[in-house]
């Protein structure tokens, strides 16, 4: 039997090596200092394992961000990877969750983890600790990547055209 979490990861692991061009759909509420507006946004289905999947998310010339999903025994894990342009580990790193349900071959959602409520705390981003993130893929469609805060306003969507891969950018830092 195939497992709604086998399924999605085969659908992301079918786009290995390709790279597509996002828009923000939803970014509420928008601060004045939004480092993603007005900048290209590209994902880079770049790393393809077995039971590892690594996505460069890359926001105008900032290659600091990489979504690592991960098939663990029941689920799927999601972490961000943050990095410095010499490749150092940023501060706020390696945060995220595991799926929560079993989801559907096309949307897993990830609320945050014990580990990353810890880092969040050190780092004095009390707001992250109620996050849920979402990654939804439609082969062939589209991929979006989603952050929420249940219990406040805050909906941030990016949605990636799959039907028109773009130029491989370069590697992340």
């Amino acid at each position: 039997m195939v497992l709604p979490a086998d399924s999605f990861m085969a659908r992301i692991a079918e786009h290995c090596g390709k790279a597509y061009e996002g828009r923000i759909v939803m970014n509420e509420p928008q601060a004045d200092d939004d480092p993603f507006a007005g900048q290209a946004l590209v994902m880079h289905v770049r790393d393809c394992g077995e039971k590892e999947v690594k996505i460069p998310f890359h926001v105008g010339e900032n290659r600091s961000r990489t979504w690592i999903l991960t098939r663990t025994y029941d689920g799927i894990r999601l972490k961000h990877d943050h990095r410095h342009e010499d490749g150092s580990e940023d501060d706020v790193t390696m945060y995220g969750g595991e799926t929560a349900s079993r989801g559907t071959e096309a949307r897993q959602e990830f609320p945050v983890d014990r580990e990353s409520v810890r880092l969040f705390e050190r780092e004095g981003l009390a707001a992250s600790t109620n996050n849920v993130w979402a990654v939804e893929i439609e082969p062939g469609e589209r991929f979006v990547y989603e952050l929420a805060r249940p219990g406040t306003e805050r909906l941030f969507r990016v949605e990636f055209d799959l039907t028109t891969p773009v130029a491989e950018p370069p590697p992340v830092w």
